[in-house]
């Protein structure tokens, strides 16, 4: 057989391809075929290969042991990218990282084993937590091998390792060494359910009601505050000067309820004059504000409420109390006192962990700060393309509305361990030395004695923000600190860590190499279940892959993924997965037609058919390529399934199954069978890894995943057959539809069909998809009209003519066939009784019969021609 298909060196099997594809398509037990047998290195990236390199910075997912949906969608989008960038002739690092530390694996094992970290060894504690997440990467590594990932195993990295962690310990040490890390006592952000200092970048914020309670001071002094529980941290009182009301309290004192500590009411125009009564209490700390205030007016400091939550000895007889416990109690003290005024029911939004949802607080202590240069990240920041663009106003403002530093010590056990100790002589700072690395303060020693010569340390407790790990994924998977290749080419990502994931690593990036992280950042939204809630297992709305998969394939589940915009959330649908499934069964379909019949193909005498689908096909190649490079995942998938489904499958493959069976003129066809289905494979490939590979590997050699993706063949443009054809297509389903109306089999025959047009349409083709003769003619054909009957609307000529209207209706039976032509057509005058009466058109209904050649034919109107079927 004669090969037409260069560039890939594979050969068609057999003739009989089909006799091993039964009707149904078994997605399912495909994929699970394929899994067993792809050679997983295959998608091994190398260093010193010669085509252009494309290393993705993948996102590193929490092992919680569930691959969500949202996993499933960003990871989809990432293997999309891979995949088609590997068929584009790159070399692609497809990495899998793992991000394992964090409070979410401790309070598991605390559940888990029904112990508190505290009360135990350690080092214990970290090895259960080791273990615990593990076994969670073990099933969601399985998850992600069960969609057809082609992810590079070979990098994998678990941040929890020596071999990773110790990078994330050098990074501090070198920033460190820069002052871009310093230690500082400084109000931070602390979640009293977790006890632990957390970032900005880690509040939630949400709307809550809550009461407006207005507490009487003293006679002229009233504020109103929604935390009474502060009270006793209260240091000043403040007004805004230009408040006519307040304005006279400025300089005077007041004593505070509960502490009896006497404040002075200062000047800020900051207060709000309209909120409450006026006057605001400034306490150390309820909220950003506050600090702002404490340290413009060098307040004092008086911290009342502790880490784990409970008002300390300040509160007084409050003491040991919770939060909410100790707000309702001093409410209702100071109802009985008669110094609560009133309550206002409001809506506030409310800073809480984004962990467990707690309303986090501020509390001054000593912690690890890294240094936010908010230029130079924003100037930086600028030269990556993002994707939507838009999305880079969302890292412009989060950047711009930051008031502190970067807080990444944490009051924790499993996670990174700060290399640091403090000399308990002079109590210097001692950070280790690089060739130190990986350590751990709490059970190692600095190397070297204190600048003073005492060689007795305490190890520093505290722990690196999780945050810390994750932002030099990019530098480590290109080798830093000796890095082999910078900036990588890709992070794709979730709109919803911007401010954390995006932000940090871009600011490591600087501090450490001076340098962008990725050229481009792609960023996609989350999923939302079918009721447009996002997904919660409290409301019930969750979808788990595993369960799409079970039920589908992960095939249709990818689909699904691919429908998406990038940048905008997407809504998980039952009824596109199921719509993507029935695309499969129909691409196999076709391919199942055309293994019967490809095979001694010939594109030498290519017909109008032919010619108009790979004309049509070609532009497809050009439009999918487009939308791939811009990440329209969407775009190209509905392209690709509207030409497979309408084109291809219910035009195409009807108009040339006569020449297939037939014999006569088939080698044309063939090819373009083989063509087109070798080209849409293809190009389904990066989005249907399963189905695509099933198919190709019945009539080529090989993986589809090693072949090239197709590219436009020009000599295939061709817009004339492309009119031709579209023309022909049009002609048929009229055809088609005539004889459905008439209750004929759609194969039943025709005496003939007469085309009038201009465009070179091939009869051919024609003649077998209509079972009949088919002609083509310039000239129009000469038609003869016969009106079988013409009947009344006397809805409309009673009222108007009264009792002439029989007598009209007795006058049209008369007319020749002559006259009720002209009637049909312009109108007719008659005589009714002396009068003359123009009879127009509108008042009768006509069935007029054609008669071309003899014969009774319908005419059939298409925009370039016209078809005269005689039946």
């Amino acid at each position: 057989m004669k090969f037409l298909y260069p560039n890939r060196g594979q050969k068609i099997y057999s003739q009989n391809i089909c006799k091993g594809m039964e009707k149904e398509c078994k997605s399912i037990e495909i994929e699970e075929k394929w899994l067993k047998q792809w050679d997983e290195k295959m998608y091994y990236f190398d260093w010193n290969s010669k085509k252009p390199h494309y290393i993705i910075d993948t996102p590193p997912p929490y092992p919680t042991g569930s691959f969500h949906i949202g996993h499933a969608l960003n990871w989809c989008i990432i293997d999309f990218i891979a995949r088609y960038k590997r068929m584009n002739g790159y070399e692609v690092m497809f990495p899998q990282g793992w991000d394992c530390h964090g409070l979410p694996t401790e309070v598991k094992v605390e559940e888990k084993y029904g112990i508190k970290k505290n009360e135990i060894d350690r080092e214990k504690f970290r090895e259960l937590c080791i273990k615990f997440t593990e076994e969670n990467i073990r099933k969601m590594k399985a998850t992600a091998k069960r969609l057809g990932f082609s992810i590079d195993w070979s990098k994998e990295y678990i941040t929890m390792y020596p071999e990773y962690y110790s990078k994330t310990q050098l990074s501090f040490v070198r920033m460190f060494k820069k002052g871009l890390i310093y230690r500082d006592y400084h109000p931070v952000i602390i979640c009293p359910r977790c006890e632990t200092t957390i970032a900005l970048a880690e509040i939630e914020y949400r709307k809550e009601k809550t009461s407006l309670n207005f507490i009487k001071f003293s006679d002229d002094v009233v504020i109103a505050t929604t935390r009474p529980e502060l009270i006793p941290a209260c240091v000043a009182l403040a007004v805004n000067p230009k408040d006519e009301r307040n304005a006279n309290l400025i300089g005077k004192k007041v004593k505070v309820p509960i502490s009896e500590q006497e404040v002075e009411i200062i000047a800020d125009e900051a207060v709000d004059p309209s909120f409450g009564t006026g006057i605001v209490m400034i306490c150390t700390f309820g909220d950003r504000q506050d600090v702002k205030w404490w340290k413009k007016h060098e307040l004092d400091l008086r911290v009342v409420i502790n880490r784990d939550g409970t008002l300390n000895e300040l509160a007084g007889k409050y003491k040991g109390l919770k939060i909410r416990e100790a707000r309702e109690k001093i409410i209702e003290d100071f109802r009985k006192e008669g110094r609560l005024l009133k309550r206002v029911e409001i809506e506030h939004n409310v800073g809480v962990c984004w962990r467990c949802k707690t309303p986090v607080e501020i509390f001054p202590a000593e912690q690890w700060f890294v240094k936010v240069d908010k230029e130079r990240i924003l100037e930086m920041a600028a030269k990556i393309k993002w994707v939507p663009e838009y999305m880079f106003e969302r890292l412009k403002n989060w950047v711009e509305a930051m008031e502190w530093d970067w807080v990444i010590s944490r009051q924790r056990i499993f996670a990174t361990p700060i290399p640091a100790w403090y000399c308990k002589n002079c109590e210097r700072i001692i950070v280790a030395e690089e060739d130190w690395l990986p350590v751990d303060p709490t059970k190692d020693k600095p190397r070297k004695r204190c600048e003073c010569g005492s060689d007795e340390f305490e190890g520093e407790k505290d722990v690196l923000d999780t945050w810390m790990d994750s932002s030099i994924t990019p530098l480590f998977i290109a080798g830093w600190p000796e890095l082999k290749e910078y900036p990588v080419s890709l992070r794709p990502q979730g709109h919803d860590i911007i401010r954390t994931w995006a932000f940090y690593t871009i600011l490591r990036s600087i501090a450490l190499v001076n340098e962008i992280p990725w050229r481009e950042i792609v960023i996609n939204g989350i999923v939302f279940g079918e009721d447009g809630r996002k997904m919660s297992k409290s409301i019930g709305n969750v979808i788990s892959p595993e369960e799409v998969v079970e039920k589908y394939g992960a095939d249709a589940l990818r689909q699904w993924a691919a429908s998406g915009v990038i940048g905008e959330d997407l809504i998980f649908s039952w009824r596109e997965v199921v719509a993507s499934s029935r695309f499969q069964q129909k691409l196999w379909s076709v391919a199942r037609f055309a293994l019967m019949h490809i095979g001694n193909g010939s594109a030498e005498n290519l017909r109008v058919a032919d010619r108009w689908i790979l004309s049509k096909l070609n532009k497809l190649i050009a439009f999918v390529r487009e939308s791939m490079e811009k990440y329209r995942f969407d775009e190209a998938l509905k392209a690709i399934r509207t030409f497979v489904w309408y084109d291809l499958a219910d035009n195409y493959i009807e108009l040339v199954k006569g020449r297939l069976y037939s014999g006569k003129e088939a080698a044309s066809a063939k090819f373009t069978l083989e063509y087109a289905l070798d080209r849409i494979l293809r190009l389904l490939a990066p989005i249907t890894p399963f189905i695509t590979e099933e198919i190709w590997s019945k009539f080529r050699n090989g993986s589809i995943h090693l072949q090239s993706y197709p590219t436009v063949e020009s000599k295939f443009i061709d817009d004339e057959a492309e009119r031709a054809g579209e023309e022909m297509k049009e002609i048929l389903s009229a055809i088609r539809k005539l004889k459905h109306d008439r209750g004929m089999a759609l194969n039943a025959p025709l005496k003939k069909v007469i085309i009038y047009t201009n465009l070179k349409i091939d009869p051919l083709d024609l003649s077998f998809a209509t079972n009949s003769k088919v002609e083509i003619t310039a000239e129009s054909p000469e038609i003869r009209e016969e009106v079988v009957k013409v009947k009344p609307k006397f809805a409309i000529i009673g009222p108007m003519l009264k009792e002439r209207a029989k007598e009209v209706s007795k006058i049209v039976e008369s007319l020749s066939n002559d006259q009720k032509l002209r009637l049909q057509k312009e109108g007719l005058e008659v005589e009714i009784g002396g009068d003359k009466i123009t009879l127009m058109p509108e008042w009768f209904d006509f069935e007029v019969k054609r008669f071309v050649e003899g014969a009774e034919a319908e005419i059939i109107n298409t925009e370039n021609s016209v078809v005269f079927v005689l039946c």
